[in-house]
């Protein structure tokens, strides 16, 4: 189950997601696709410990890094708040700071229409933390 509560934004009520106790951790989630593989716990944990510096790593060869039944992680990158007159002038040092961007795997139907997206589970049912 996934958890709301309600927020107010110009004078109208909204509802919005918010996260409950603590974060799950790499050892959770090497514990849990262990249980549903063929593969150990400490091996999954391995991988996983080091799948962070490899996509940084792909990342930073200019290339995005599409994981299958996740999705797809690339940069971008911001400059400093003046710009400069012509294309020549435009270099490295403008970059501020690097951020990671994330787009979750899905897939389209014949109309175009998304009919699945791999992180959002259709069973998920919302509960109002204040009604707890």
């Amino acid at each position: 189950m996934a958890f709301y509560k309600k927020q107010k934004q110009k004078g109208k009520w909204y509802p919005r997601a918010i996260t409950q106790g603590r974060p799950y951790t790499t050892d959770d989630v090497a514990a849990r696709l262990s249980l549903i593989s063929t593969v150990s716990r400490g091996d999954t944990y391995a991988v996983l410990a080091n799948l962070g510096d490899v996509l940084a790593d792909m990342m930073s060869a200019g290339r995005s890094v599409k994981l299958m039944g996740v999705g797809t992680f690339y940069c971008t990158c911001q400059a400093n708040g003046r710009g400069v007159d012509t294309p020549e002038e435009v270099n490295p040092a403008q970059i501020t700071s690097v951020q990671v961007r994330f787009i979750p795997e899905y897939s389209r139907g014949q109309r175009k229409q998304i009919t699945e997206r791999t992180l959002v589970d259709p069973r998920m049912e919302w509960i109002d933390v204040d009604e707890m």
